[in-house]
C-alpha cells in the first residue's frame, strides 16, 4: 500500500504557526510514503517566506519524510516586475526544489509534478507543449501501478454548488486532457482553490479521461474561502484509493469523512457501491 499526504496553499508569509506544527505532528503520526505540496509554498515569492517554507521541509525530511513539491503561482514574485519576468522562480529552485517537474516512485504508486505557474499570469496556470510530452514519457517508463499527476492549478473549473463554478480551466485545457489520457494518468493532485473536494474526471469536461481529481484545501494559510484549514491523507492499494481529510479542529487535525474509490475499467466508482454491485450480481 501507498500512503501519500497532500498538502497544498501553505502560503509561508501568511500563515498560522500552531498549523504549520500541527501538520508536522500529524505527518510524524501517519509515517506517509510521500508528502505532495501542490504549490503556494509562499504568499509573496520573498526570500524570508522561502526560508519559513525551507526550514519546514528541512525538517520533513530530517524527520525521514520524501517530498515531492511544485512551484504555485504566489511562488513567483508578484510586485517585483523585472524578477517576475527574468527569473521568476529563481528563489523557489534556490529553497524548495531546483526541479520543477520532480518525479517520484513509491511502492504501490508512480507520481510526477508538472509546473503550471507562468510569469504572464497573475493567478492562472498552464502546460506547455513540452511539458505535455514529457507526461507522456515519464509515465511510459513506469510499471503497472497506479500513475499520479500533481499540478497546482486545477485542469478543470470545479463545481462548487448550485451550478457555481470556482476558478477556471487551465490553459490549454484540451491538449492537457488528452496528453493525460494517453499517459494513462489514473488521479489528478492539485490545490490553489483554497477548496477540498473530489470528482471524477468525466464529470468535469467531456474529453477528460477516466481520472480521480482531488483537491487540497490550504494546509496552514489563514486566508480561508468558507472552510477550515486541511489536507489530505490518500492511501492506494491495487484499484483502491481511500481518501480521508486531515481538517483543523482548534488544537490539531482530527480525520475527517472517509472517501473510498474503486478503479472500475475506465471509471472510478464509490468502493461501496461497486461492492454492492458484485453482491447483487
Amino acid at each position: 500500500m501507498a500512503r501519500i499526504f497532500h498538502l497544498s496553499d501553505l502560503h509561508f508569509g501568511a500563515h498560522d504557526e500552531r498549523l504549520v506544527e500541527a501538520v508536522e505532528e500529524r505527518i510524524n503520526a501517519g509515517r506517509p510514503d510521500l508528502v505532495v505540496i501542490s504549490g503556494d509554498f509562499t504568499q509573496r515569492a520573498r526570500t524570508d517566506q522561502f526560508e519559513e517554507a525551507c526550514a519546514f521541509l528541512t525538517r520533513l525530511r530530517d524527520s525521514g519524510h520524501e517530498v515531492l513539491g511544485v512551484p504555485g503561482n504566489h511562488d513567483v514574485p508578484l510586485y517585483d516586475v523585472l524578477r517576475r519576468f527574468l527569473s521568476p522562480l529563481t528563489r523557489y529552485k534556490r529553497y524548495i526544489d531546483e526541479t520543477l517537474c520532480p518525479f517520484h516512485e513509491v511502492p504501490g504508486a508512480a507520481v510526477l509534478g508538472i509546473n503550471t505557474a507562468r510569469s504572464l499570469t497573475f493567478k492562472d496556470g498552464r502546460i506547455n507543449e513540452e511539458q505535455m510530452e514529457f507526461i507522456r514519457s515519464t509515465f511510459a517508463r513506469v510499471g503497472d501501478v497506479p500513475r499520479i499527476l500533481v499540478t497546482h492549478h486545477p485542469l478543470f473549473a470545479l463545481p462548487v454548488s448550485d451550478g457555481l463554478e470556482v476558478g477556471k480551466a487551465i490553459g490549454r485545457q484540451d491538449l492537457a486532457l488528452d496528453s493525460i489520457g494517453e499517459a494513462g494518468v489514473d488521479i489528478l493532485l492539485a490545490g490553489h482553490n483554497h477548496r477540498a473536494s473530489t470528482h471524477s474526471a468525466r464529470d468535469l469536461a467531456t474529453r477528460a479521461g477516466p481520472a480521480l481529481v482531488i483537491q487540497a484545501g490550504t494546509a496552514t494559510s489563514t486566508r480561508l474561502r468558507d472552510e477550515e484549514q486541511s489536507f489530505n491523507q490518500i492511501d492506494i492499494e491495487g484499484r483502491d484509493v481511500v481518501l480521508t481529510i486531515q481538517t483543523w479542529g482548534g488544537s490539531g487535525f482530527v480525520a475527517g469523512d472517509t472517501q473510498g474509490y474503486r478503479r472500475d475499467g475506465d471509471h472510478w466508482r464509490p468502493i461501496a457501491e461497486a461492492e454492492a454491485d458484485v453482491e447483487t450480481a
